[in-house]
């Protein structure tokens, strides 16, 4: 793998290492063994919306009949779920532990749990130009086109320790009327490299119409089992809190140094600084002006934090609107019998307060309200000017010059 980077790319008309520039964390997937608990935690509980819900079976066209028997004697459920915490398609993907093996997300390592890591850019050209970069790294790739659903454009490819990661643009936004595309819609998807330049989807519509499909046809959530009982910043919501932010995400490792080398030399992520804990490196990276977006940890610490054995997911965050929030979505998951697991301050730089709750497959999702910012300069907080953790948590924090600073949330909290 090349670990220096000459060539400059025009990226939009400014000159850039790599012909992609990461914008944000997209979204991740999890394969489950107890999904139908999974999706009560994830949906009733954190506030996720179901976006679609697809059966794996019945989208295998009648012509390959015999790629479906061969998923029938591995999937053993076939659902996937998508949900989303805002207007994108999906944040989160769940769905059996048995698309792990039919996919091969874990045919690298047994214990990587998870679907899929992606990483937002900005445009068509940004993901279709990283293939050639991608390749001349030695990386290489795997589906190229744009799946349905979600409408995102893609390139996938897998990390050192066999991760599945994705780079995508343009993901499906779903509006006030809580309805994705129906699947009829979906004859806009590909499965190989596309042509460029692609019609807008504004055009896609009109042609959509002209073929006589209803647009607004597609799936809705039925949520009205949910009370709203919350006042949550002067808004009622199911549940006292709302999750506005996704990642950063955690992965343990045992090839620290290899995948440190691949996220900065390859994606372009920074590494912001390195902790220890128990002897062990922890190393936290960035691609933008938060603390950080992915951390690494040596994988021998799972089993001195008696973390999940099996798991190579250290955790996934979840940013919520506040910090009144946070200690309120403590309590409430506490009331619904979820787990709450303190990490050590050294495994969550940057962000001071942070609760890890266990979801029904024993995953840890990060639950915090704030996460240090970085200047433009690129220069960390001092620590001794970092806001000082207290036991018990106090009922109020004082603010920090970067406290509400970071990305808002857009839209309304329900």
């Amino acid at each position: 793998m090349t670990t220096t980077t000459r060539q400059q790319y025009d990226v939009g008309g400014v000159l850039l290492p790599r012909p992609f520039k990461i914008r944000r964390f997209g979204h991740f997937g999890f394969n489950l063994e107890h999904l139908d608990d999974a999706i009560t935690f994830y949906t009733d509980e954190l506030g996720f919306r179901v976006t679609d819900d697809m059966n794996l079976f019945e989208m295998v066209p009648p012509e390959m009949a015999e790629v479906l028997d061969y998923a029938k004697t591995i999937v053993t459920d076939p659902r996937i779920v998508f949900t989303s915490n805002s207007t994108d398609h999906h944040a989160l993907l769940l769905a059996h532990k048995t698309f792990g093996t039919l996919f091969g997300n874990d045919a690298v390592a047994k214990d990587n749990t998870v679907s899929q890591i992606t990483w937002q850019v900005g445009t068509l050209d940004e993901v279709m130009d990283a293939v050639a970069y991608l390749h001349a790294h030695g990386v290489t790739t795997g589906h190229i086109g744009r799946d349905m659903p979600g409408s995102n454009w893609h390139v996938y490819f897998l990390d050192p320790d066999g991760n599945n990661v994705e780079l995508y643009y343009g993901i499906e936004q779903v509006g006030w009327d809580r309805n994705s595309k129906p699947t009829q819609m979906h004859y806009r998807g590909f499965h190989s490299q596309p042509e460029r330049p692609q019609m807008s989807e504004a055009a896609e519509l009109c042609e959509a119409q002209d073929r006589g499909i209803d647009i607004h046809s597609g799936w809705r959530p039925d949520e009205t089992h949910l009370k709203e009982k919350y006042n949550v910043g002067g808004v009622l919501l199911p549940r006292p809190f709302k999750v506005t932010g996704l990642g950063p995400f955690s992965l343990f490792t045992d090839r620290l140094d290899e995948m440190v080398s691949f996220y900065t030399a390859v994606m372009g992520f920074e590494v912001t600084e390195e902790s220890r804990y128990d002897g062990r490196r922890i190393v936290f990276l960035r691609h933008g002006a938060e603390h950080h977006s992915l951390v690494l940890a040596d994988k021998a610490l799972r089993a001195h934090l008696g973390l999940r054995s099996d798991a190579a997911c250290l955790s996934a965050g979840l940013q919520l609107g506040s910090y009144r929030q946070l200690c309120d979505a403590v309590e409430f998951l506490r009331s619904h019998g979820r787990e709450i697991v303190e990490l050590p301050p050294e495994l969550h730089l940057g962000i001071d307060y942070a609760a890890h709750v266990r979801d029904p497959d024993g995953h840890l999702i990060q639950l915090y309200y704030r996460i240090e910012q970085l200047g433009w300069d690129g220069r960390l907080r001092p620590a001794h000017l970092r806001p000082r953790i207290t036991q018990p948590w106090p009922d109020a924090v004082d603010a920090q010059t970067d406290t509400y600073v970071g990305q808002a949330y857009l839209g309304p909290l329900g």
